[in-house]
């Protein structure tokens, strides 16, 4: 049996024992959360880090032009973001630009991490830049959606996430983003949008659990024993776990139950799929939940 079959072996056991169920039925979902489905955190690439190298030893000692310059940081900026070196990849993005400001993905990049350090003014900027230089970047307006979302102005999120699902209304990630941000708006208006949306979705995709679980068509259970299902390696094992856990986290957060969301974008977090939206944002939510708390705990 190899290391892969053994895990799944004792996750299927763990879920066929009903013990993955965070919140049992009925229960109010305030208090810890049981047994957890885990998975074995991603090790960093070995050819990410070689390639860094490489680039490296390329930018420090061949004479470049500006835009091949430009074009190396932005590459080495993009490795350094997959394996979790934010400042690194930030300083490169930063210093692409100096060389090369007509580069939209890199202004792109560069609103992400400001997003994730919560600087959204400059989040917004950059987003509007990436869309100036290229009105057609697909994700420029799913990440200006989310910075909206997270910057508190869910409104103008809406108008991005809904653009950006229009675009391909049969991906479950997109409607669920839509959702969220359309949510914080008004919930009901919400709902009955995804649910309008449910039909157009890829019915092959797992993530359309997630949809069923913000609809109240499955439960939370339900949605935790299917994760395993079609699973061929421990990466899609690991990318699935990054995606469904951050989804958990924010289904328990709209319910009022924090303690439970904490833990799921904990979970989400020690996959270390740090490319990934839901890895991203996972970390953002719990910087949230901690001033959330500071501002709610009593003066003394």
């Amino acid at each position: 049996m190899t290391k892969l079959s053994r895990i799944i072996f004792l996750l299927v056991a763990v879920v066929g024992s009903n013990a993955c169920s965070t919140v049992p039925e009925g229960q109010s979902g305030n208090g810890q959360m049981g047994n957890l489905i885990l998975v074995e955190p991603m090790p960093a690439n070995m050819r990410s880090q070689m390639a860094l190298a490489r680039y490296s030893q390329i930018l420090a000692q061949v004479e470049l032009d500006n835009t091949q310059r430009a074009d190396l940081l932005y590459q080495r900026g993009m490795l350094y973001d997959s394996v979790g070196l934010d400042g690194l990849a930030q300083f490169d993005f930063t210093m692409a630009l100096k060389l090369r400001p007509d580069m939209a993905e890199a202004y792109n990049f560069m609103g992400i991490h400001h997003t994730q350090n919560m600087e959204f003014i400059q989040a917004y900027e950059a987003f509007d830049a990436t869309l100036d230089i290229d009105p057609d970047h697909d994700f420029a307006f799913l990440n200006r959606g989310i910075a909206l979302y997270y910057g508190g102005r869910p409104e103008l999120a809406v108008d991005d996430l809904n653009r950006f699902y229009h675009r391909d209304e049969s991906d479950p990630y997109r409607a669920v983003w839509a959702y969220l941000a359309e949510s914080a708006v008004d919930t009901a208006k919400a709902q009955l949008t995804l649910r309008e949306s449910r039909a157009k979705l890829k019915q092959d995709n797992w993530a359309i659990a997630l949809v069923d679980l913000y609809l109240g068509d499955i439960t939370e259970r339900q949605l935790l024993s299917g994760l395993l299902a079609g699973v061929r390696s421990q990466q899609e094992l690991a990318n699935r776990l990054c995606e469904a856990y951050f989804y958990l986290g924010k289904y328990h957060m709209a319910k009022g139950h924090k303690g439970v969301a904490s833990n799921y974008f904990k979970l989400s977090l020690s996959t270390n799929v740090y490319e990934f939206v839901e890895h991203r944002y996972a970390r953002l939510e719990l910087d949230l939940l901690r001033e959330k708390t500071l501002e709610d705990a009593p003066v003394r």
